[in-house]
């Protein structure tokens, strides 16, 4: 750091002094120059100084400040796989006043008088100003229009009030923070940029026009400005900090989580739900399951006297044929007069910030490992795991690892329960976690907002966090159903599972000794919570579809309407309605008694997914609510969807799916869907072991076109056919692929032919033309009508 510099940090300098200091004579001599320009990027230097520009992607370019040349090598923030190598071909433009290199999507000026760099879209309009020399003080000052609206760095931890919304400004401070907090040094705007800082913590500083960085953790600075729509700057995150792997398929289902539970009552919850034929798919132990507290390994192992079938695998099969999984619960901490607390004794893995303290829960000495050491990440997935593995815990619920000095000790205890798991087994990797730095996505890593309290306005508040948490890249969120703390009356229960069944990870928990089954909450919320769940399994192809997408474009199954919507000032702070998937908007009841809701639809055409009325966005509607029965969710289907669903079975997989249902709702502009499957349980999809087919529609003359490509992998499902239901169409004829496709009678005669054809039909949507196509083959279908009607 340069003596002015310090004097100016120390305020014992004026920043107008340091300013005409840090300006640089305009030639160029007193400060950078451009040392290399060409089609790999551009190098500044004064002295030892020096700043890289490469670009990394078309839309992505890395400034890169290394004072006295030195060059640390990437952070836990940034992907280890990524290959990343510096783009060749830019676009360079040399003249007496300025220097550009790019791309068709981003170009970098560095302006020789001035001795600055502006950073532009593909249109040309700036969207950022930076002088390069304050990376060699450590830091980042970088402007941009003062209306810019900017997002990320941090949510909400689960007790603070979450009244700051979704938009940042002031002082924020990257951190993992405690208790449900999502963090991530990454700030971006609508405006059409996204910045992501190499560094474990630092603090931004958001004013109108600025954003100001500091207290990085490398020797030197390097960060990544992306350009683009919000999608195209999640799909860049993604690719630069590290792709979410896909959850296994029955984690898009159901999960009860309890605490308090042995093995006469786990059976007999369990044959309750499939009784009552509620689905579910998972259901998750807390201290329960360990043998906590006793020596040989107890926090690795089954607790024998609660779960006598656990280590033999008896359970597991048992489990197994009712299609139930079973999860549990992992803590940071291990008994010290314990064979395992000797051996972190001996072997320095404790995390010296956490001394020996008495366990609430054993009420024996316990100590926290440090999982930022590698050798503590080697040794936690053990020989008593693993067996734990083999015998039935096959997720993990990892707890209560957010009390160190360390931004990263959640984020690599999962680590350690991911590398150990996938060298161990092809299974894939399940866990949830209670606090979120970005690069623990890479490790299969779900995101909970704590232990929150139950409740209305606790379930309202969780709308911000969910949202917030999508806002710094971790796109596999949930929360404890009917909250931690306390018991929901039935309605707070039946709310919350409508509310549950719209996030990522759908779950419920509660404290010692709380049920959360919907039967617990009288017939009127069961009913409403059971119709809940059933829709989600009935969503299973459409979720699954956005699990994929998550891993391969960096958005998934939930986004903030800002999203798609980046420039409705409407929806610039909107907590109250997400988008879920491309095709459905949704917007919970969070009130008591509630008998209507305001919700604004933004532009575009709108459809109730229950009861088919219309609606014209870019308003807020008056949506009546039912306060008796609470057995409605209103959700909207937006013009342009493609929705696939399945019959609703008990848990994902009881049954092979030969027939997917595709509503459709063809609009002016041409919209897709890319139909995602695989096995749902290895990572054989990483290797090409999948199918995919990419399905398009469009509105034309009353009528539509429809189409399916060529699916893409090499799984073979079961799916034989796909009913189409193509809304809003009167159809008179249909050609496939340039010749009659055969029309039948009713749907019963189209279903009994056992093969492709078509119907006229009509639905609580109006019009529609349900179609019977081979699954697996490239299809192209054109639906005329003499109307178009609804």
């Amino acid at each position: 750091m340069t003596t002015l510099r310090y004097l100016a940090m120390c305020g014992l300098l004026s920043t107008v002094a340091l300013a005409i200091h840090a300006a640089p004579a305009a030639s160029g001599d007193a400060g950078f120059r451009v040392e290399r320009a060409d089609a790999r990027g551009m190098v500044l230097v004064h002295g030892k100084d020096r700043v890289t520009l490469r670009f990394v992607a078309p839309n992505v370019v890395q400034i890169h400040g290394m004072p006295d040349g030195l060059n640390a090598p990437p952070g836990i923030v940034m992907n280890p796989s990524a290959a990343h190598e510096t783009l060749s071909n830019l676009h360079v433009k040399s003249s007496a006043d300025s220097v550009t290199v790019g791309t068709n999507e981003l170009k970098v000026t560095w302006d020789k008088h001035a001795a600055h760099l502006t950073i532009a879209d593909a249109q040309g309009r700036t969207l950022l100003q930076t002088d390069p020399s304050v990376l060699m003080d450590g830091q980042i000052d970088l402007q941009h229009d003062k209306d810019d609206l900017l997002y990320g760095i941090g949510g909400y931890d689960a007790f603070e009030p979450a009244r700051r919304g979704l938009m940042r400004g002031g002082v924020q401070i990257a951190k993992a923070g405690e208790q449900g907090y999502p963090g991530a040094p990454f700030v971006w705007s609508t405006g059409g940029y996204g910045v992501l800082v190499d560094t474990v913590g630092a603090k931004f500083d958001l004013e109108p026009g600025s954003i100001q960085v500091s207290g990085t953790s490398r020797t030197d600075v390097s960060y990544d400005v992306i350009a683009g729509a919000p999608p195209r700057i999640f799909a860049a995150l993604a690719d630069l900090s590290g792709a979410p792997p896909m959850f296994p398929k029955w984690a898009m289902g159901f999960t009860n989580s309890q605490w308090g539970i042995d093995e006469p009552e786990l059976e007999t919850i369990v044959h309750g739900y499939r009784s009552r034929h509620i689905p579910i798919d998972n259901f998750t132990f807390d201290f329960d399951w360990k043998a906590w507290g006793d020596d040989d390994n107890g926090e690795f192992r089954w607790n024998t006297k609660k779960f006598p079938d656990g280590p033999t695998g008896v359970l597991k099969t048992r489990m197994d044929q009712l299609g139930m999984h079973m999860t549990g619960i992992m803590k940071p901490r291990i008994h010290v007069d314990t064979v395992e607390g000797r051996y972190a004794q001996e072997h320095g893995f404790w995390a010296e910030s956490r001394p020996q303290t008495t366990d609430y829960f054993s009420l024996k000495p316990v100590r926290e490992v440090d999982f930022d050491q590698p050798a503590v990440r080697r040794w936690f997935f053990n020989d008593t795991l693993k067996h734990s593995f083999q015998t039935g815990i096959v997720g993990w619920w990892n707890d209560e690892a957010d009390d160190t000095n360390s931004n990263t000790q959640f984020l690599n205890m999962q680590r350690a329960l991911y590398e150990g798991q996938r060298a161990f087994t092809p299974t894939r990797v399940w866990s949830i976690n209670r606090d979120f730095y970005l690069g623990a996505q890479r490790y299969a890593y779900g995101l909970w907002s704590g232990d929150i309290d139950t409740g209305f306005e606790s379930m309202a508040a969780q709308r911000q966090r969910m949202l917030s948490a999508i806002d710094v890249g971790e796109m596999k969120w949930g929360m404890d159903g009917g909250g931690f703390k306390g018991h929901p009356d039935d309605e707070n229960y039946a709310r919350w599972i409508e509310f549950g069944a719209f996030v990522p990870i759908f779950r419920v928990h509660g404290t010692l000794g709380e049920k959360r089954q919907p039967w617990v909450y009288g017939p009127v919320a069961e009913e409403a919570a059971s119709r809940a769940i059933r829709l989600r399994y009935a969503l299973i192809p459409y979720i699954y579809s956005y699990e994929r997408e998550a891993t391969t474009q960096g958005v998934g199954l939930v986004r903030p309407l800002f999203f798609d919507y980046p420039e409705d000032p409407n929806v610039r702070d909107d907590v109250d309605a997400w988008m879920f998937g491309d095709s459905l908007l949704v917007s919970p009841v969070v009130g008591k008694g509630q008998a209507q809701k305001d919700i604004y639809l933004p532009a575009g055409q709108w459809i109730d997914y229950f009861n088919g009325t219309v609606y014209q966005g870019g308003q807020t509607i008056h949506y009546a609510v039912d306060s008796k029965t609470w057995a409605d969710i209103p959700l909207f289907i937006r013009e342009g969807a493609i929705i696939p669903t399945q019959p609703v079975m008990d848990y994902v997989g009881e049954h092979p799916v030969t027939e997917l249902t595709i509503d459709v709702f063809p609009a002016t502009k041409a919209s897709h869907f890319e139909y995602y499957d695989d096995d749902g349980d290895t990572y054989a999809y990483e290797h090409g072991a999948y199918f995919s087919q990419r399905m398009t529609t469009q509105s034309v003359d009353g009528g539509a076109v429809f189409g399916i490509e060529s699916p893409k992998g090499s799984f073979k499902p079961a799916l034989k056919y796909y009913l189409v239901k193509v809304h809003g169409v009167n159809a008179t004829a249909v050609d496939h692929d340039n010749s009659a496709l055969k029309s039948y009678a009713s749907e019963q005669a189209l279903e009994a032919s056992g093969g492709e054809g078509w119907v006229t039909s009509h639905d609580r949507y109006g019009s529609v033309a349900v179609l019977r196509l081979t699954a697996g083959e490239a299809q192209q279908l054109s639906l005329h009508a003499a109307q178009a009607s609804h």
